[in-house]
C-alpha cells in the first residue's frame, strides 16, 4: 500500500470499518463546541468587568453570572472529555477485536516470516496511536479550530488593525513548523518500526530464557537489548530535538506578539481610542488563538503517526486468511487417506521440500515416516495437518480433497502428540479442555477417565489442587513425561479419528517412555496413525513405512520389506537395533 499517494483515505477507512459510537461522538463534539463557545465569553465578560469596574457596581447577579459561565464550561468540557475519550476506547477495541480475530487465523507461513513480538506491537501500540487521535487530539484540533475562527472573528470586530497586527505571526509560524511536522513524521515512523523490532527481540527472549540461561548467553542478549534501547533511544532524543525547536520557537512568537499587542494596546489606551477591558480581552482572545495552533503540531504529528499505523494495522487485515474457514463438514471415520504426487515448497524462490509424494493409507493402519534429518518429514506432518497449501498435488480423504473441508471439521477428527507436548499456561483441566467446545460443561469424571486411559491420574491425584493444579508457562512446572501423559488424555478427550505423533517419546526417561508407550498404544487402538520416527525400535510394527530422503519417497513397505530391498533404511536399522 502507498501511504503517500493514499494519504488520509485508508485512515478514514479503516476508522469506517467499525462500527463507531456515532451517538457519543456527535454529543462528544458538540459539547466540545459548546464548551469553546463558553469559552469565547469569558473574555467580553472580563471586558465589561474591567471597563466598568467599581465596588459599587460589582452586583450579585454579575459575579454569579461569571461564576455559572466557569462552572458550566468546565461541566461541559468534563462530558464532552468523557464521551469522545469513550468513543475511542470502543473503537480501538473493535480494531484490537478485528486485529486479533484476523491473527489467529492468519496461515502458519506469516508467522514463519514475523516476530510473534512484532504483532503483538501491531495489535497493542498502533492501534493506541490510533486511539490517541480520535479521542484527544483530534477533539483538540476541533475545539481549537473553533476557538480560532471565533476568536479572530471577535477580534476583527473589536479591532481590525491590532488583530492584522497580531495576524503577521501566521506565516513565520508556518514557515517553521511544517518542515519539523515533516521531519516529526519520519522520526515517529521510525519510532514505532524500532518499538515492534525490540519487543518482537524482547518476547523472543523472555521465551525462550531457559535456551538462553543454558547457553550462557546473558552477554549475549544483554548487548542485544542496549543496542535496541540506544536505537528507541536516539528516535527519542531526535524527537526530544524536535520539541526542544517547536517550544522555545512558539514561545518567543507569543512573547513577540503579545509585546507588540501590549505596546500598540498601551498607546491606544493613553490616547482613548481604546479602552482598558478591550486591551485586557484582546489579549485574553490572543491566548485563545495562542494554546490551540500550539497544539495543532502536536494533531499533526500524530496524525502522521496514525497514517503509519493505519498501513501497518491495514497489511495485516489484508492478509488472506487460511483456507478452509467455510469449507463443508464430514465425518472421515473408517475412510482411506490418499496422497498423489504432492509437492511443496516454502515460497516460489525456493526449492521442493516435499517433491511428487504419493502412498495410501487405509483406516486404523499405522503409518511411518522415516529417513535422515531435513527430508521433509515435518513438512509433511505441516501437509496433513493444513498449515500448508502443498504446490502440486492433492490429500483426500474418502475421495474428498481435505482442502474441501472446513478447518475446523478436519482438525477437530486429528490428534497431534508431539516431542515437546505444548501447553498453554494455566491448569491442567484448562489443557486438557483447551480448544473444545462447551469445556466448561465436561464433566471431572470424564476428565479423569481420560486421564487414567493415559496414565496421568495417578500424578495429578498427588497435586494438592489435582485438575486445578497450574502448569506454569508452557507447563514448566510438570515434567516431560508427565507433560506428555496430559497431550495424551488432551488426545483421548477428543476421540480424533487420525492421530499424528512426531516421535511423541523421543526426549524422555526410561520410566516415563515405557508408560508413555502404553499409553500411545491404547490411544491408537482402531485410529489411523501417522508417525514421524526417529528411532526405528517405534515403528517395526507399522503397517507402511514411508523413507523419505530430500523430499523424495525412496522406499515404502513394512519393516521387513525395507530390510532386505532399502540400503539405507537397513544402515539405519543396523545401526539401531543391533
Amino acid at each position: 500500500m502507498d501511504q503517500k499517494q493514499n494519504g488520509l483515505k485508508p485512515f478514514f477507512s479503516l476508522i469506517l470499518s467499525t462500527k463507531i459510537p456515532k451517538f457519543a461522538i456527535i454529543v462528544g463534539l458538540i459539547a466540545s463546541v459548546i464548551t469553546t463557545i463558553v469559552g469565547l465569553a469569558i473574555p467580553l465578560l472580563t471586558r465589561e468587568l474591567v471597563d466598568g469596574f467599581s465596588l459599587a457596581s460589582l452586583s450579585l447577579s454579575f459575579i454569579f453570572l461569571i461564576a455559572a459561565v466557569f462552572i458550566l464550561q468546565a461541566v461541559i468540557d468534563g462530558v464532552s472529555t468523557y464521551l469522545l475519550a469513550a468513543a475511542g476506547q470502543q473503537i480501538v477495541a473493535q480494531l484490537r477485536e478485528k486485529m486479533w480475530t484476523k491473527l489467529i487465523r492468519l496461515p502458519i507461513s506469516y508467522f514463519d516470516k514475523q516476530q510473534s513480538g512484532e504483532s503483538v506491537s501491531r495489535v497493542v501500540n498502533d492501534t493506541g496511536i490510533v486511539k490517541d487521535l480520535i479521542s484527544q487530539h483530534f477533539p483538540q484540533f476541533i475545539s481549537g479550530l473553533i476557538s480560532i475562527i471565533g476568536a479572530v472573528t471577535i477580534l476583527l470586530i473589536m479591532d481590525w488593525k491590532m488583530t492584522l497586527i497580531m495576524l503577521l505571526a501566521v506565516p513565520f509560524t508556518l514557515i517553521i513548523m511544517i518542515p519539523l511536522g515533516k521531519t516529526m513524521a519520519k522520526v515517529s515512523r521510525g519510532l514505532q518500526d524500532e518499538t515492534a523490532t525490540f519487543s518482537g527481540n524482547i518476547q523472543q527472549t523472555l521465551g525462550e530464557i531457559r535456551l538462553m540461561k543454558s547457553s550462557n548467553a546473558e552477554q549475549f542478549e544483554e548487548n542485544k537489548g542496549f543496542g535496541g534501547i540506544k536505537k528507541l533511544l536516539g528516535f527519542g532524543l531526535k524527537e526530544a530535538k524536535i520539541f526542544a525547536l517547536i517550544g522555545p520557537f512558539m514561545y518567543l512568537v507569543v512573547m513577540v506578539v503579545i509585546v507588540m499587542i501590549i505596546a500598540y494596546g498601551g498607546i491606544r489606551v493613553s490616547n482613548g481610542t481604546m479602552s482598558t477591558g478591550s486591551l485586557v480581552a484582546f489579549l485574553l482572545y490572543l491566548f485563545q488563538i495562542v494554546f490551540p495552533i500550539t497544539s495543532f503540531a502536536m494533531f499533526f504529528t500524530q496524525l502522521q503517526k496514525a497514517k503509519g499505523a493505519t498501513e501497518r494495522i491495514i497489511n495485516i487485515l489484508d492478509i488472506p486468511l487460511e483456507n478452509g474457514q467455510d469449507g463443508k463438514q464430514m465425518d472421515i471415520s473408517n475412510e482411506p487417506l490418499q496422497v498423489r504426487n504432492l509437492s511443496f515448497s516454502y515460497s516460489d524462490d525456493d526449492s521442493p521440500v516435499i517433491k511428487d509424494i504419493s502412498f495410501d493409507a487405509n483406516p486404523g493402519e499405522m503409518i511411518a515416516f522415516a529417513g535422515p534429518s531435513g527430508g521433509g518429514k515435518t513438512t509433511m506432518f505441516g501437509l496433513l495437518e493444513r498449515y500448508y497449501e502443498p504446490t502440486g498435488g492433492e490429500i483426500t480423504i474418502g475421495g474428498t480433497s481435505i482442502h474441501a473441508l472446513s478447518l475446523a471439521s478436519w482438525r477437530s477428527q486429528i490428534g497431534y502428540v508431539s516431542q515437546e507436548s505444548a501447553m498453554m499456561a494455566g491448569t491442567i483441566r484448562a489443557n486438557l479442555c483447551y480448544g473444545l467446545e462447551h469445556a466448561d460443561d465436561i464433566p471431572d469424571d470424564q476428565l479423569w477417565a481420560v486421564c487414567k486411559m493415559a496414565y496421568a491420574d495417578q500424578f495429578i491425584e498427588s497435586f494438592p489442587n489435582r485438575l486445578d493444579t497450574e502448569v506454569g508457562e508452557r507447563g514448566v512446572k510438570l515434567s516431560g513425561g508427565q507433560r506428555q501423559r496430559i497431550a495424551i488424555a488432551r488426545a483421548f478427550l477428543r476421540d480424533p479419528k487420525i492421530l499424528m505423533m512426531d516421535e511423541a517419546t523421543a526426549s524422555l526417561d526410561s520410566q516415563s517412555e515405557g508408560i508413555v508407550q502404553q499409553a500411545l498404544s491404547r490411544l491408537m487402538e482402531g485410529r489411523t496413525t501417522f508417525v514421524i520416527a526417529h528411532r526405528l525400535s517405534t515403528i517395526v510394527d507399522a503397517d507402511q513405512i514411508i523413507f523419505i530422503e530430500n523430499g523424495e519417497v525412496t522406499g515404502i513397505g513394512t519393516h521387513r520389506e525395507l530390510i532386505s530391498n532399502h540400503d539405507l533404511y537397513r544402515e539405519f536399522a543396523e545401526q539401531q537395533l543391533t
